[in-house]
């Protein structure tokens, strides 16, 4: 731990580490407010890097700031303090999803801190095939108990279970290729050369399966020229179900909590992800994907969980352009 000074370094630090986390289409829907007199940072919704088209109700944009939200507590424990998250804090500022206060120190410090701070800039969406060695069961319970410290589950299923759900991906990514709109949309977010630092550069779209097995995200759907040609991926995806008891923003946003603390205690072991999302942006194949046994949950995102190199990072908004000035 290095200060408990609410300055504008601290402030750029805790941004900074904020907007590292994952988001949609690498959209970073978020935007920080210092409330100075009650040591309070506000994090807020920015509507204007929304995906209408593929997540009209904002589920994935809850999703992105809880994720942003919690690499946000992780430095701030690492800076000194004992933050204390509120989440949906004022119902009548809608755009006010969460608020994280800063006024008291940490007695000590919470095991596992620097770890995952430290992994908050190596951690990295790979869209490259896994080596396919498995990812040993420790780790794997590890990982459920990060989500479970969210009030959040995280499912591994077995074979059958994850043959059944990598189906109902593939009826998503096919209905992502051929709507019109969605495609558009999807498109709209890859970036070339000098552009804004948000979206997906060209470079960092993988390839497709060879072999058919995992239907990962095609941002080059129905263009041939800009493919990249297929590899093999694992034969044997591990594939993480993020569960929530309820379906409303507040359980979106402990979802997004959830992930990134999986995320970072995934990198932690040097364990890589990849997130499975498109049969969420359909209401009936969202549904579908909750368990056929009857076990009670919603379905808030697929995780994709193996071995392989670090991966690239991409484009980040810096700090001051997301901070807002009261």
């Amino acid at each position: 731990m290095t200060t408990i000074t609410l300055d504008a370094t601290a402030l750029e630090k805790l941004v900074a580490a904020a907007v590292a986390a994952p988001s949609i289409h690498n959209s970073q829907p978020w935007r920080f407010r210092l409330q100075q007199d009650t040591s309070t940072l506000e994090v807020r919704a920015d509507r204007g890097r929304a995906v209408p088209v593929t997540d009209p109700k904002g589920r994935a944009l809850h999703l992105s700031v809880g994720a942003a939200v919690l690499n946000l507590r992780v430095a701030a424990r690492h800076l000194g303090w004992a933050p204390e998250v509120r989440l949906l804090p004022d119902p009548s500022e809608p755009d006010l999803l969460a608020a994280v206060e800063l006024d008291v120190p940490a007695a000590a410090p919470v095991p596992g801190t620097e770890r995952l701070y430290e992994a908050i800039w190596h951690r990295h969406s790979l869209r490259m095939p896994f080596t396919g060695e498995p990812v040993p069961p420790a780790v794997l319970a590890e990982l459920v108990d990060a989500a479970r410290s969210e009030e959040v589950a995280l499912l591994l299923p077995d074979r059958a279970e994850t043959a059944r759900l990598l189906r109902l991906t593939a009826e998503a990514e096919g209905r992502n290729t051929n709507d019109p709109a969605q495609r558009a949309e999807s498109r709209s977010w890859i970036r070339t050369g000098q552009e804004p630092p948000y979206g997906i550069p060209a470079a960092a779209l993988g390839p497709q399966d060879s072999a058919g097995r995992l239907p990962m995200r095609d941002f080059t759907a129905l263009r041939p020229a800009e493919h990249r040609p297929p590899a093999r991926f694992e034969a044997e995806p591990r594939i993480g179900v993020l569960t929530t008891d309820g379906d409303g923003p507040a359980d979106w946003l402990r979802a997004g909590l959830a992930l990134e603390h999986v995320l970072l205690a995934a990198t932690v072991h040097e364990v890589r992800a990849s997130l499975l999302d498109q049969a969420m942006e359909w209401p009936q194949l969202r549904r579908e994907a909750r368990d056929p046994h009857g076990r009670p949950g919603y379905v808030q995102l697929l995780l994709r969980l193996g071995y392989g190199p670090e991966g690239a990072p991409t484009p980040r908004l810096a700090a001051d352009a997301v901070i807002e000035q009261t």
